[in-house]
């Protein structure tokens, strides 16, 4: 008789993290991780988009120790500067400003956290994305039209963002959206769950 695997609990209140999870095909639960994501001094973005995912993991696995749980964060790197959601439309016009014409590194991190196995592990998935010189009016069309105040760096790829592109560079296509698939399925098979397990 084989053993069910363990619960899976998402640790984002993340819509994009919610729907590629989805993509699996595994049930799984979401809870808010309410975790504190003000960077820590000197911080870089690297460091910074790991210790958010994995303190959002165990946040949430206090609650649910017996479940696995993933977490994940993503920071852009601007020239060292973490810089995460802009919240705001003068936030994104002052982060897009500051981003075109460069490469920008998005740090995206995932942990997965199961306390009674005392399982941890993460991963960090950097994307590079190089912007093209683009003029302040197509900034403001851009975000009138896509209001991406909730995506780091406000550069919203799967949407209208991809405009602001030249070139996208990563080996795991969905690390950029929110979640890398890849090395998440990594992580959740480590953890005794596989999507392709019958």
């Amino acid at each position: 008789m084989t053993q069910a695997p363990p619960r899976l609990i998402l640790g984002s209140t993340s819509r994009y993290r919610r729907e590629l999870l989805a993509r699996l095909q595994l049930p799984f639960e979401v809870h808010a991780p309410d975790v504190d994501e003000t960077p820590l001094a000197g911080e870089a973005p690297a460091a910074l988009a790991l210790r958010l995912a994995l303190a959002k993991a165990h946040a949430v696995a206090a609650r649910h120790p017996d479940a696995v749980i993933i977490g994940s964060d993503q920071v852009a790197d601007v020239d060292g500067v973490p810089v995460g959601k802009p919240g705001t439309h003068a936030r994104a016009t002052e982060q897009l400003r500051a981003m075109r014409g460069k490469s920008v590194v998005f740090q995206t991190a995932v942990a997965v956290v199961c306390r009674a196995r005392h399982h941890e592990n993460s991963v960090l998935v950097p994307v590079t994305v190089r912007f093209r010189q683009f003029s302040d009016a197509e900034i403001e069309r851009y975000l009138q039209l896509e209001q991406p105040y909730d995506c780091a760096g406000s550069a919203k790829a799967e949407g209208l963002g991809i405009t602001l592109l030249s070139a996208i560079e990563s080996d795991d296509p969905t690390a950029l959206i929110g979640l890398p698939l890849i090395r998440t399925c990594e992580l959740l098979r480590q953890a005794g769950i596989d999507p392709l397990r019958a």
